[in-house]
């Protein structure tokens, strides 16, 4: 089915500017409609709001005008994150201990591990379909890919999905079967092609746009309940060339100077306390100053690739809320942006070669073809440091690099926009939070006449709403785990393992950049945490991987 014409791509320039109490039962006509916007791997220093310098007016917008949540945390990638995002309970028990194309061999065929959203979690979209909400999703799936996985199979009514976790952004790699390419779908059937002039980020706004429409006119009563997930920012890095030539000559200055630069403008922003002390970041190459000049020109230019796209993200976010206040529903609809995991630090030419390498084996990756579909880049990892700053490592980790990503919420009902909160959220919030605005009971192991897991996650609405003073109590342990990298959160208290076997002990309230292994001064502290992330792993089920395939 085609998307209609008055959806088509438009360049930027063109765009639009675009545990807390229980609450009381929402009456019906007063409930919000909600629209969750997910990016691909976005750093958490790249957008303006946070510090970044490139050009994101549209979300710069909401978070502004929102609450921007600098002690937001997800699972250390994609998939499970999205996992907890839709099941509000632990990725380990979703189905999504590992992703499905990392599982490790001693993993395999053990509940939690199926790599795709168990059958007995009630999803988001369920709990919110069976309350009386329309319930939308276009863009990445990436949690099952059978036909009964399907979004549409899994309570969105109206689905545009990527189903696998990423994709040419032009669409080049579109196939009908999975094993063959990048498989996308409709309402629950395989498109056999795509639209003309298919670029990612343009499609999957375009068709929310669409399925907007679509579901206001089917049941113009029922509030909604939409889900962006853009492919961008992550790998390949691919642009449309006008997008592209705007970036020109913004990143020769190097790796190191955009980070500083960053860090000062988020001590500008009030987003890090002065004085806030950074981790170093890993220099495999040795710094900027070491390259080559061809290798400057080359690591430049595919910063600038990574700019665009999330320059094009964001004018696409812009017209959707266009779209929003144009049918009315703007003013009603609780906003909330983040980023799936930690931004990404791959190499295709050294830690990414082998998983990689089905893909860059025919690719052109001349500096002039960069950017291109027939191009396959990523971006390294000295970029993605310069993302995540001031944090420690990137996505894979349990580290804050891994996992405090960029996150904000947009809502007229905020008891303090436009203000800066550094508690603790957690992805596994954002469904109970949601339901609970809903007016829709977030609790029990039934729906519908199934046994589901429970959402353990916690409403966050009381805390927005100015009535408790956190999410998470002081003593409330919680972990995270993927591919052997492990943490353990309670309080202001951290241990953090990244996947040597070693705990080390932060105060993350004085030193987010996980800089000063506090262990030696606190060893007993250090071992309250780690027999809390034992507790953690036994009541999750989770089992420490015998390989790292992954591990940027």
């Amino acid at each position: 089915m085609a998307v209609p014409a008055a959806a088509a791509a438009s360049s930027p320039s063109e765009v639009a500017p675009a545990p807390s109490p229980p609450s009381a039962p929402v009456p019906a006509a007063a409930r919000p409609n909600f629209l969750v916007i997910v990016a691909d791997d976005l750093g958490w220093s790249d957008l303006g709001a946070f510090g970044g310098e490139i050009a994101t007016p549209n979300l710069d917008r909401l978070a502004l005008g929102g609450l921007r949540l600098t002690g937001f945390h997800t699972a250390p990638t994609c998939s499970p994150t999205r996992s907890m995002l839709l099941s509000g309970t632990d990725n380990h028990l979703a189905g999504l201990g590992n992703m499905a194309e990392l599982t490790a061999p001693n993993q395999k065929d053990h509940a939690g591990y199926e790599g795709y959203l168990r059958p007995d979690v009630a999803t988001l979209a369920e709990r919110l379909a069976a309350g009386g909400y329309r319930t939308l999703i276009s863009g990445k799936w990436h949690l099952g890919l059978r036909p009964e996985q399907d979004p549409h199979a899994r309570g969105f009514q109206y689905s545009y999905a990527l189903l696998q976790g990423a994709s040419n952004h032009f669409g080049l790699d579109q196939a009908t079967d999975p094993a063959k390419g990048s498989v996308y779908t409709r309402d629950g059937k395989v498109l056999p092609a795509l639209e003309p002039g298919f670029y990612s980020s343009d499609s999957f706004a375009a068709n929310l746009i669409y399925e907007l429409h679509r579901s206001r006119r089917d049941t113009p009563d029922k509030p909604f309940f939409a889900l962006l997930t853009f492919t961008a920012p992550h790998w390949p890095m691919q642009a449309p060339d006008e997008d592209i030539a705007r970036q020109r000559g913004r990143y020769d200055a190097g790796f190191e100077a955009i980070r500083a630069a960053r860090l000062a403008r988020q001590e500008q922003l009030g987003l890090l306390p002065k004085g806030t002390a950074a981790h170093s970041p890993r220099a495999p190459r040795g710094g900027w100053d070491s390259l080559s000049a061809a290798d400057k020109r080359e690591a430049a230019r595919t910063m600038e690739i990574y700019a665009a796209m999330v320059a094009r993200m964001d004018a696409n976010v812009g017209r959707v809320i266009a779209a929003l206040r144009e049918s009315g529903e703007l003013d009603n609809t609780v906003i909330v942006f983040l980023a799936d995991n930690g931004a990404e630090a791959l190499d295709a030419r050294t830690t990414g070669a082998k998983m990689l390498a089905r893909y860059t084996a025919g690719a052109d990756n001349s500096l002039g073809n960069l950017g291109k579909g027939t191009s396959y880049a990523t971006y390294g990892p000295e970029w993605a440091q310069a993302g995540t700053a001031p944090s420690w490592l990137t996505k894979a980790y349990a580290s804050e690099g891994g996992t405090r990503t960029v996150a904000f919420v947009n809502w007229k009902g905020l008891a303090h926009p436009g203000r800066i909160e550094g508690a603790y959220v957690g992805v596994a919030d954002i469904a109970p939070t949601l339901l609970d605005y809903a007016g829709i009971p977030a609790t029990g192991t039934s729906f519908e006449g199934r046994t589901v897991l429970p959402v353990t996650g916690r409403s966050a609405k009381a805390w927005l709403q100015g009535r408790a003073g956190s999410v998470h109590g002081a003593d409330e342990p919680l972990g995270t785990e993927l591919f052997g990298s492990r943490s353990l959160r309670k309080g202001d208290w951290k241990v953090t393992d990244i996947g040597d076997g070693q705990w080390r002990l932060f105060d993350i309230a004085h030193d987010p950049g996980e800089t000063r292994d506090l262990s030696d001064t606190y060893p007993q502290k250090r071992d309250e945490l780690a027999a809390d992330w034992d507790a953690y792993a036994r009541a999750n089920n989770v089992i420490l991987p015998d390989q790292a395939p992954y591990r940027p």
